[in-house]
C-alpha cells in the first residue's frame, strides 16, 4: 500500500452512530499538537482490518500499536522547509507527513538537519548545513 507524503496523522478509531450520522472521533492529541485544526476540512481514508474474535489464549489483542516516528534522535536528514509554524519555526515533512520543526529556517530553504528531539507526531531538528 502506498502512503502519501501529505499524510498529517494516523490513528485507529471506531465508527459510531449518532442519529443519522456516522462519526469517527479524532484523538485530542492530533488537534493539540497542531496537526489538524477544528473547523477545517480534511480527506479521511479508512483502512479495513480483520478483527480476531478470539485469540489462542482467550484474550483480546486490543488496538494495534501506533506507528513509530520515521526519524531517530541524532539522525541527519536533508529536508525542504514547506511552511512556517505558528511560533515562526520552519516546518518540513518527511515520510507519512511526519513533521520536523526546524527553528530559524525559512520557507523554500533546503537544509541538512540533525534530529534533536522526537515525539510521536513531530520531531525537532537543528540546521547543520544550509542550502544543500
Amino acid at each position: 500500500m502506498e502512503i502519501s507524503d501529505k499524510l498529517l496523522c494516523l490513528f485507529s478509531a471506531e465508527v459510531s452512530v449518532d442519529d443519522d450520522n456516522y462519526v469517527v472521533e479524532i484523538p485530542r492529541r492530533e488537534v493539540e499538537t497542531g496537526d489538524i485544526d477544528p473547523g477545517d476540512t480534511y480527506r479521511v481514508a479508512l483502512i479495513s482490518r480483520d478483527v480476531e474474535e478470539d485469540s489462542d489464549d482467550g484474550e483480546s489483542t486490543g488496538a494495534p500499536p501506533e506507528p513509530q516516528p520515521p526519524v531517530e534522535i541524532g539522525e541527519t536528514r536533508y529536508v525542504e522547509i514547506e511552511d512556517i509554524g505558528k511560533q515562526g519555526d520552519g516546518i518540513a515533512r518527511v515520510e507519512r507527513g511526519y513533521v520536523i520543526i526546524v527553528p530559524g529556517a525559512e520557507v523554500g530553504e533546503r537544509v541538512k538537519v540533525e534530529v534533536t528531539e522526537v515525539k510521536s507526531n513531530f520531531a525537532v531538528g537543528e540546521v547543520i548545513e544550509e542550502s544543500f
